[in-house]
């Protein structure tokens, strides 16, 4: 492939080039590249499903669908979701973007790094942008608590959590997140974007879409794409209130939907075992995956729910550098994350794939990463070829988005100032205790202006926070407050993900059970090939779920039937 190609990566902001494009600046014929960037199930629609599309492609192209109605009540039909409680969009970019004109006020926290439009469409429009930074050193788990407690500081007014998380595939228990979105119930809206949620097999039914319909401010999108496998038919849906869903159904086209999206959705009835069938061989190739990649020195592969992996290069490998020689030395497209807000050029991400692909993949980065010094250290640092990796204009939109807000933030004891956690009335989840906030300063475009200095409010001592499960690379402790030190214990058995720091007795719901990681968990801190080896990783999946049309899953547990 032509070194030519790498030029198309120079002009995309926050995303990758499309494939149709890469296909043609190589200017060769025939398939493009084998697909690690773009996360999609390999497994669905089956060949025959293909066959049958191909079949009608004359019809599918020619005529207009039905109206979006029509569409939309078939795929509730499938799902056994009430139709009024159901909006169908042209791809789930669509329903962001209209999420934020209608439903979002004048500010929004999302976790970082994270899918791109939930920084990016909200900036557009001049709304605040509070961005909450996942911690390396957490192996980039979401404390719930402290979030909170962010987003109670900024008075920020709308709630994004991406579960699981894009790009790092973190998840968070369906319990401990309706205990959050109770704790938002005085905030506009929480939004809870499940679009690789039918990858996860931590529990029997993580969704919270049934929770969402009973509540006044919580939205769920879901995306049909990238568990269908056709992210070319742009087709994605939101489940909500009937008030909320309402609001952003009045305003789509009546034909939003194509002739495309009609097509499959009718299929999806008699394909219900098939699906359920491609979800679990994505669960298994991601846990080979994970092993194969993780035995590569160097490299750290972090836990995940989705179909992706987020690795971190080994030091001194520059993420563009690999990606371009991955793709035009061995043809193989990867995700170099530079560009990612709260991510660097040290990160890939990379979709889960066939295990046939996976041996090209880890044969092409043995290669790019040790040459023929297999085993050895890692190349020196990578020069000349940095052009997207973003980390200065990343650097300057964190600092200018949150201003010394996020800088105070980062600097803070691991409990912030003024910010004790209570209980609030009527929920399972703590909130931190009221305290005086200066209103928000005046914006200019999109960017905030700093929230006030944290010397207003007297400054606890610090609390030590636990140390992360032990990965390749050691990440040394937190010094701790002065007191006396208890002597030394061995650290705890990990648990699925990282339990927060020390609370008082109301933050009881975020933590996680101690014990042995569950078969089919991944631990945290990171996969190595002696956690993964031995096990499947699918006993905690459930052979059955509740009875669906004609082996079809439900939706707050699609795929586990079948």
């Amino acid at each position: 492939m032509s070194g030519n190609v790498t030029s198309l990566f120079r002009g995309t902001a926050a995303h990758s080039p499309s494939m149709a494009a890469l296909t043609r600046e190589s200017g060769e014929a025939g398939a493009g590249p084998v697909d690690f960037c773009i996360p999609c199930n390999p497994y669905f629609p089956t060949p025959a499903m293909f066959e049958e599309m191909a079949g009608r492609l004359r019809d599918i192209i020619t005529y207009y669908p039905s109206s979006a109605d029509t569409i939309t009540a078939e795929l509730c039909g499938l799902l056994e979701l009430p139709p009024q409680c159901v909006a169908m969009g042209n791809g789930s970019t669509e329903l962001i973007t209209w999420i934020d004109h209608l439903l979002v006020r004048d500010s929004l926290a999302v976790p970082v790094p994270t899918f791109g439009r939930w920084t990016d469409q909200p900036m557009e429009t001049g709304k605040r942008v509070d961005m909450f930074p996942l911690q390396e050193s957490a192996g980039f788990a979401l404390d719930l608590a402290r979030y909170a407690e962010f987003v109670r500081a900024r008075g920020t007014r709308t709630v994004v959590i991406c579960n699981p998380n894009n790009p790092d595939g973190g998840y968070l228990h369906k319990q401990a997140l309706v205990q959050f979105m109770d704790a938002m119930a005085d905030r506009d809206l929480v939004v809870i974007d499940e679009s690789f949620l039918e990858f996860a097999d931590a529990e029997a039914e993580p969704s919270v879409v049934r929770e969402a319909m009973l509540r006044p401010n919580v939205v769920v999108l879901r995306s049909l794409g990238k568990n269908f496998g056709l992210h070319g038919i742009r087709f994605g849906y939101l489940v909500a209130n009937p008030a909320l869903a309402g609001r952003v159904r009045a305003m789509l086209p009546k034909w939003n939907l194509n002739s495309f999206a009609e097509h499959v959705v009718f299929m999806l009835r008699d394909h219900g075992p098939e699906y359920a069938q491609s979800l679990h061989q994505v669960r298994r190739d991601r846990l080979e995956m994970a092993g194969r990649l993780s035995a590569l020195p160097g490299l750290t592969v972090y836990p995940s729910q989705g179909n992706f992996l987020f690795v971190r290069l080994p030091v001194g490998a520059e993420g563009t550098v690999v990606r371009d020689r991955m793709l035009t030395e061995h043809r193989i497209l990867v995700r170099e994350c530079g560009n990612k807000i709260g991510s660097s050029s040290r990160f890939l991400r990379l979709v889960v794939r066939p295990q046939v692909d996976v041996h090209r993949l880890v044969s092409g980065l043995e290669q790019v990463l040790y040459g023929s010094r297999r085993g050895a250290a890692v190349p020196g640092p990578a020069t000349g070829t940095g052009y997207s990796s973003g980390t200065a204009a990343v650097d300057r939109l964190v600092s200018e988005t949150n201003g010394a807000g996020m800088r105070a933030l980062a600097a803070q004891p691991a409990d912030p100032p003024g910010l004790a956690a209570a209980p609030a009335a009527g929920t399972g989840m703590p909130l931190p205790a009221a305290v005086p906030v200066a209103p928000a300063a005046a914006t200019v475009g999109p960017m905030p202006m700093p929230v006030p200095a944290p010397q207003q409010v007297p400054q606890p001592a610090p609390v030590p926070q636990p140390a992360p499960y032990p990965g390749p690379v050691p990440v040394p402790h937190p010094a701790p407050a002065p007191r006396p030190t208890p002597d030394p214990v061995p650290p705890p058995a990990p648990a699925p993900y990282p339990a927060p720091a020390p609370a008082p007795a109301a933050a009881a719901p975020y933590s996680v059970p101690a014990g042995p990681t569950p078969p089919g968990v991944p631990a945290r801190g990171g996969l190595t090939a002696a956690q993964v080896r031995g096990t499947d990783g699918l006993e905690s999946v459930p052979a059955g779920g509740r009875p669906a049309s004609r082996g079809w899953p439900d939706p707050a547990g699609m795929g586990r039937t079948g």
